[in-house]
């Protein structure tokens, strides 16, 4: 499981209120092509969704919990540092899909 963030100052752990979720964006901004050839973080292709992991959800988040990764669209990001680390904060109406061992291939999605 991963571990909760915790406040720089006060050294508290940290709560996210309503439909908040607190990730941790991947660290390789590097991508490789099918072939293996590296495709630098500075190409553009297009809008490009980015995955990170779910580390901290708040309590009326109905389709994340800590661990999951997320897909977001990166324009719609606010980030934070806590610890000396960058999160991103998001709403759970951000997330445009979610990766986890529990997701259920046979259901229709949940509409908010």
């Amino acid at each position: 499981m991963t571990e909760t963030p915790l406040d720089s100052t006060t050294g508290l752990p940290v709560r996210l209120l309503h439909d908040r979720l607190l990730v941790r964006e991947d660290a390789d901004s590097e991508r490789r092509s099918a072939a293996g050839i590296v495709i630098p973080a500075t190409a553009q292709m297009g809008r490009r969704l980015h995955w990170a992991e779910a580390v901290g959800v708040g309590p009326l988040v109905r389709s994340v919990e800590n661990g999951d990764r997320v897909l977001f669209d990166p324009e719609d990001k606010a980030e934070v540092e806590i610890q000396g680390r960058t999160y991103i904060l998001l709403r759970e109406r951000d997330i445009h899909a979610v990766a986890a061992k529990r997701v259920d291939n046979d259901g229709t999605g949940l509409y908010l």
